[in-house]
């Protein structure tokens, strides 16, 4: 448990999904026009201090992703914020997440968005031994893997080809 704990596991979680979700996005042949974004185009983010992970776009669609690789559920005043930003900015929002509750993935389906649900928390390759002790021993819904699987992303897909 204190391994699991530890405030270095939880900023390196962090950048685990990040990165796991930049490369699935340009294995897709997304285009990232910016990261940590308030702003695309003529337009900014001025509301609060929060940023978006980052900005895709193909096939003149674009997106605005967040990124969270948590076990808990991002806050839900945070996910309406991230989708009011999206909205303010013009662009599509993008939840990459461990897991939403359904009425939240409901209203952002009703809003034009997409939750690309991940099912797991997404451990570095190299803590692949301490993702396996959690997932078995405290029963976590974690992995460990080298890439997101070729599913979550062909979701993602299927949903934006039925977007243009």
């Amino acid at each position: 448990m204190e391994e699991y704990s530890d405030p270095n596991i939880g900023g390196s979680l962090g950048l685990q999904g990040e990165a796991l979700v930049l490369e699935g996005f340009a294995r897709s042949q997304f285009v990232m026009r910016n990261r940590d974004a308030r702003s695309y185009g003529e337009q900014s983010w001025i509301e609060t201090e929060h940023d978006l992970d980052f900005i895709f776009e193909r096939d003149n669609r674009v997106y605005g992703v967040e990124v969270k690789n948590t076990l808990r559920y991002i806050d839900y005043t945070e996910f309406r914020t991230k989708i009011n930003m999206c909205q303010a900015l013009g662009i599509t929002p993008v939840f990459a997440v461990r897991m939403l509750p359904k009425s939240w993935i409901h209203e952002l389906n009703t809003l034009g968005g997409f939750a690309l649900i991940l099912k797991y928390q997404l451990y570095p390759w190299a803590h692949r031994d301490l993702a396996r002790r959690v997932r078995t021993e405290l029963g976590l819904p974690v992995d460990a893997p080298r890439v997101l699987e070729d599913g979550t992303m062909a979701r993602f897909l299927r949903w934006h080809q039925r977007q243009l």
